[in-house]
């Protein structure tokens, strides 16, 4: 007898893979969570019937949420990453050495525990003493520290759930006041196939906020449609100004100097979302 696991993308349409072993299955203070072992894909973390992350693709969406911005701002060294609890994009920070310290809040504690536990090489670097934990709500971190960070990341599931607000006009209006004056902030903004609308109304509350917004992709295979977005906004850096030459060298599977301002270029219907 076989075990398939499947996610509906949408109403008509979704990818399914095949399990072998499931280690947890468990409703927490917040969300369904389980973490489960696919043939394909390798250990993957699932929330509320959505795929987070997995073994085999993960570094994908780590790095381009990390790098993009951490290589444009010239001098990052208080980082927030808002979600995240699985420590891949804290991982990715970590390899910046202008980082002092990278702040995790995510308001699920059990999503930080069973990533320690099931998922060592995304989750290895929570205890870097350069990294504090807060298991807390990150839009009310935001809200309580003004002018703090240099770079903020939201390492959000998609808008469902204890995410919505994570979506929301206000918290990006409080990510702009917890950054300096010179600060950037980049968040995961779903995918043009079946969430253009949320492509858009992201776009337009960021462009009301921040005076240089940028869009750009990634292909992600176990991510619906396996074309994603970030959105990115800045109060003075412009990532598509980055010289190539004056990125750093660093051990990444995906982003790539040549790749920074190539991930920017965006295919003409998703380009026509966001005009």
């Amino acid at each position: 007898m076989e075990l398939w696991y499947t996610e509906k993308q949408t109403d008509s349409f979704g990818i399914t893979a095949k399990v072998t072993e499931t280690y947890v299955r468990e409703q927490t203070d917040f969300q369904d969570l389980s973490m489960i072992e696919t043939e394909e894909w390798g250990t993957m973390l699932t929330l509320d019937g959505m795929v987070m992350t997995t073994v085999r693709d993960e570094f994908v969406y780590h790095e381009m949420v990390a790098h993009p911005a951490l290589v444009t701002h010239p001098n990052p060294e208080y980082v927030l990453v808002v979600g995240g609890g699985d420590g891949g994009v804290i991982r990715e920070i970590m390899k910046h050495p202008k980082v002092k310290k990278a702040v995790l809040v995510d308001i699920d504690g059990k999503v930080i525990e069973y990533s320690k536990k099931y998922l060592p090489t995304i989750a290895g670097e929570l205890d870097n003493p350069r990294v504090e934990v807060i298991v807390n709500d990150g839009y009310m971190h935001i809200h309580d520290h003004k002018n703090t960070y240099d770079v903020i990341m939201v390492d959000s599931t998609e808008p469902v759930g204890p995410a919505v607000e994570l979506f929301s006009k206000g918290f990006y209006q409080g990510i702009f006041d917890a950054l300096k004056e010179d600060g950037i902030f980049v968040a995961q903004t779903d995918n043009p196939w079946f969430k253009a609308d949320l492509i858009q109304t992201v776009n337009r509350d960021v462009k009301e906020i921040f005076p240089i917004v940028r869009v750009y992709s990634a292909n992600i295979p176990t991510y619906p449609s396996g074309l994603w977005t970030f959105t990115m906004g800045s109060k003075k850096h412009d990532p598509l100004q980055v010289e190539e030459s004056a990125i750093p060298e660093f051990p990444t599977k995906y982003y790539t100097p040549r790749l920074h301002k190539a991930a920017f270029v965006l295919p003409k219907f998703v380009e026509d979302l966001i005009k």
